[in-house]
């Protein structure tokens, strides 16, 4: 078993910056990814930006050029770095880590509302 703790979220204003961050613990594997997901109000769940243990990422083309990830292996954490934040990414971001089985961990999500 994994568990996933995230933390971050919170009340911005279009255009600013929010930093996530998700700290793992349990049965961490050497081969992982680790990232993050979004779900909107009457939305389904949509990947946000993933990273894998050495470093390979992949994001969703919305958050190109605004989000970073990133990782610290030796800590099991994963981080997301918002910028330019607009009224759209309000949604409850979930950490996720998937091993090299496939099996997937979520955490509970941590809310992100950017608003005037």
């Amino acid at each position: 078993q994994v568990q996933l703790v995230e933390s971050g979220g919170g009340l911005v204003q279009p255009g600013g910056s929010l930093r996530l961050s998700c700290a793992a613990s349990g049965s961490i594997s050497r081969f992982n990814v680790m990232g993050w997901y979004r779900q909107a109000l009457g939305k389904q769940r949509e990947l946000v930006a993933a990273m894998s243990h050495i470093g390979t990422t992949n994001y969703s083309d919305f958050v190109k050029g605004r989000f970073t990830i990133s990782r610290d292996n030796a800590k099991n954490e994963v981080y997301l770095q918002m910028d330019s934040l607009k009224p759209e990414d309000t949604a409850i971001y979930h950490c996720n880590y998937k091993n090299q089985r496939l099996e997937n961990y979520w955490g509970q999500g941590t809310q992100v509302t950017v608003s005037s």
